[in-house]
Formats: structure tokens, sequence, C-alpha cells
């Protein structure tokens, strides 16, 4: 196993800045030389989980979300932290179509785009402390 990199971002909670993560993410794994389509579905995934710690962990409050990634071997990890009020039901939040949020039309579909688009996605939550989002994908290319 061969560590390559690591880098840690913190911004606040408001939904201008999920483009900002997308973006921060993806210029940092360009460094493995990914595909379009690794970098789309990394994009992707980030843009999910962001705006689920955005709109879901902290609701109307204002907080802070980090997002730290590691890069190892030709493999990245992404983890997306906020403190907010955390899953009660992991289990039923994982479920396609669900969503606690249905005034706000949302789709239900986060945790399922980001497992469809990453390789492992874990999620760790604690009512009112918080979750994280641990993402992980082997690329195929190494640089």
């Amino acid at each position: 196993m061969n560590f390559m990199n690591e880098m840690r971002i913190e911004f606040l909670s408001k939904s201008q800045n999920e483009a900002f993560a997308r973006v921060v993410v993806a210029a940092f794994v360009a460094q493995l030389d990914p595909t379009i389509e690794e970098i789309t579905d990394i994009k992707t995934a980030v843009s999910e989980a962001v705006t689920n710690a955005i709109i879901h962990g902290y609701e109307d409050n204002m907080g802070m979300v980090e997002i730290k990634c590691i890069l190892i071997d030709n493999k990245i990890e992404i983890e997306v932290i906020d403190k907010g009020k955390g899953i009660v039901d992991i289990g039923l939040a994982r479920e396609p179509l669900y969503t606690s949020k249905p005034e706000l039309e949302r789709s239900g579909m986060g945790f399922t785009i980001m497992e469809s688009f990453m390789d492992r996605v874990e999620i760790i939550s604690k009512i009112n402390k918080g979750t994280t989002i641990k993402m992980y994908k082997e690329l195929k290319s190494i640089s």
C-alpha cells in the first residue's frame, strides 16, 4: 500500500458551497489521472453527500461541513462530515425514494446514487452529534 496524498477542507453549510466541494475533490483526485467517467462519478457522489449534510444534517441552521480525502495507490477515500442532527434510522435513509423532507420535493435517492457511483459507502451517525459518510473508489488508471 502506497500512501500518496491527503487533503482536508471545511466550509459553511450553504448550498452554494456544494459546487465548490465537488470541484475541489475533482481537482484533488486529478493527480491519479482518472477517466472522465471516474471523475464524474466522484463529483456526483460528493455532491450528494454534501447536499445531504446541508439539507438534512443542519436543516435551517448553519454549521460546518468537512471533507477529507486520502489517495492510496489508485484509490480515493472521501469523508464528508457534519456535526448536525444525525440520522435516526440509517437503514431507512438508505432505502431508494425515502426522504425525510418530502415538502422540499427531494427525490430520496442520495444514498442510492452515492452507492451506485462509488465502490463502497459507509454511514456513521449519532443523533445530535452528526454524520460521517465514507466513500471509497478504486480508479482504473494510475498516473
